[in-house]
């Protein structure tokens, strides 16, 4: 018998045999169907109670017949071209009667049907009017929805509509609009989603995603907050809102969607195989972006080795039941029932070669780490004064470390870009506090809230250099909204390294820009100096602040060395 897909529990075996029937009937190419087809499928809904849908392609073949509606009738799993529609139409019948309904429209659309039939069904199962819907090239005029529902007919005129017809136009004008499309569009188009869970910072989570879009290359078109309290375990934010997300992006042209928190590789796999986008989470755009922006070779390699840790427990896989490692060997050799094959998987010799790799770049930054400990042991018998610059990333960091050594031209001068994570690696300039004499600025990498952890494990040697300086110059963006909430995300990052309890001198960048009123309550919280790195507003006043910080710093350990030398006394 042929097979009859969907739920056939409590089917007769000649309601079967009915069905299965349906694979031989025909349909003339380039029509929505017949209306002795019509008629059946109106029979057999009403006599099962249940929605019946046959799959049609373009030469007239039921593809398959399900007991199912619209959304949960068989398809085939190859998505079509983007210019392309997927090549095949669904007619099915209703048995309560109506027209064609939500869940028939959402099939349509994220199945790039070529068009979706229903049948009203209800007057004892003779067929009535027979209602069709098509999509809608995107951008079109004057249309509200992502489809165009025709005026019914009755199922004598099922065969009247040239569907083929329609198809062929259809596509050649998507085709044209992808080509206009394309010739316009320099840059990958994003869709960006934060989750708002309660957070009181979620709008500023969002604005930060989209910068971060903006630094990674992106074309940011869409952005939308969506307040759930509870996540779906396999969507996120549940089937309705992808279908409204997959909407969007075929009306805006988008090819990325971007989610502001993590995924877990199911998870991205389930949304993408719903949307037909590329779909990456923050952790994955924070790679990116410090993969565009390394320069050094120590920062590539550090990069490659975060983007490995992220990438190695998502390669997919069915764990240990792929396994063929003792493979080549009857049971005579000893192998183990299911175990037996010709050896490595594809999945396994992945996984090896990511160990391989790790286990390489480990030992490279460790060359690396032991370098700059002969830097700092250097600058350590110069007796310098070292201040470590931080702060949140686009702060300003690189603009005052080249007001602070007077850098105008390369090679003394370090990069600034108005941009996240523009600086990767530590740059150490040489420079002159009044009162102190020389001392080593050190620029560091920037700082963002919920650093990826695998980031955090890369570049923690380079962060390590940070306890190695006397004073932490904490720069702030004074000018941007949050102020307080950066500053909180960098202490909790200095927190977990051990550095907090620092000596720390705050500068509130960008003051020539913040508001009057929000720079003095920001200057009273965190008794912070107000700077202007780039115009060299305030610098005298920073300087001071750091001397009377260095200053003191010095007095500890020359204070701590004479107390050592009486107890080296009283002891001899």
């Amino acid at each position: 018998m042929d097979k009859v897909l969907g739920n056939v529990s409590g089917l007769r075996p000649a309601q079967l045999k009915s069905l299965g029937n349906l694979y031989r009937r025909r349909v003339e190419p380039g029509r929505v169907g017949s209306p002795e087809l019509a008629r059946t499928l109106a029979e057999l809904a009403h006599e099962l109670r249940r929605e019946v849908s046959v799959l049609i392609d373009r030469r007239g073949r039921i593809l398959s017949v399900s007991v199912a509606d619209a959304k949960a009738a068989e398809l085939p799993t190859l998505r079509a071209g983007e210019n392309r529609l997927a090549g095949y139409h669904l007619l099915h019948a209703h048995p309560k009667g109506g027209p064609l309904s939500k869940g028939d429209l959402s099939a349509l659309f994220l199945n790039r049907l070529d068009a979706v039939s229903a049948i009203d069904a209800k007057n004892e199962g003779q067929p009535g009017m027979v209602y069709t819907a098509h999509l809608t090239p995107p951008g079109t005029i004057g249309e509200e929805e992502d489809w165009r529902i025709l005026p019914p007919v009755p199922v004598f005129q099922i065969d009247d509509f040239d569907l083929g017809a329609q198809v062929s136009a259809l596509e050649e004008e998507i085709a044209r609009a992808a080509r206009t499309r394309e010739s316009k569009k320099d840059r990958e188009r994003a869709l960006l989603v934060q989750v708002d869970q309660g957070e009181f910072d979620a709008e500023e989570r969002l604005d930060e995603l989209g910068e971060l879009a903006l630094t990674a290359g992106a074309e940011v078109v869409y952005k939308e907050l969506i307040f759930r309290r509870n996540l779906k375990a396999g969507t996120l934010v549940g089937a309705g809102k992808l279908e409204e997300l997959t909407s969007k992006a075929y009306h805006l042209d988008a090819d990325v969607l971007i989610f502001g928190q993590e995924l877990g590789a199911a998870q991205a796999r389930e949304i993408e195989a719903a949307t037909g986008l590329k779909v990456i989470d923050r952790t994955q755009l924070i790679l990116d972006i410090f993969a565009l922006h390394a320069q050094g070779v120590e920062s590539r390699l550090q990069v490659e080795l975060a983007q490995l840790r992220y990438m190695k427990p998502r390669l997919l896989g069915a764990g240990a039941k792929l396994s063929r490692i003792g493979g080549g060997g009857g049971s005579a050799a000893g192998g183990a029932i299911g175990m037996r094959g010709p050896g490595e998987t594809k999945l396994e010799l992945d996984r090896r070669r990511i160990n391989d790799r790790l286990s390489f770049l480990e030992k490279q930054l460790e060359g690396g780490s032991l370098r700059r400990e002969e830097r700092r042991k250097s600058r350590e018998r110069n007796d310098i004064p070292v201040v470590s610059i931080v702060g949140y990333t686009n702060a300003g960091k690189s603009t005052l470390l080249n007001s602070f050594t007077h850098a105008t031209d390369a090679p003394r001068r370090v990069l600034v870009a108005n941009k996240l994570f523009a600086t990767l690696r530590p740059t150490s300039r040489q420079g002159f506090i009044e009162g102190i004499g020389p001392v080593i600025f050190t620029d560091t990498v920037g700082f963002i809230r919920d650093l990826p952890r695998d980031l955090t494990r890369a570049f923690k040697a380079t962060l390590e250099e940070i306890g190695d300086a006397d004073v932490l110059l904490h720069v702030v963006d004074a000018a941007s909204p949050g102020a307080d909430t950066r500053l909180s995300a960098v202490n909790r990052i200095l927190e977990d390294l051990g550095f907090l309890e620092m000596p720390t001198v705050v500068a509130l960048n960008k003051a020539d820009a913040a508001e009057p009123d929000l720079l003095a309550r920001e200057i009273d919280r965190m008794d912070g100096v107000p700077v202007s790195a780039l115009k060299n507003i305030g610098i005298p006043e920073l300087k001071e602040a750091l001397a009377d910080a260095i200053g003191q710093v010095q007095r500890q350990e020359m204070a701590q060395r004479e107390e050592a030398r009486e107890v080296a006394t009283q002891y001899r």
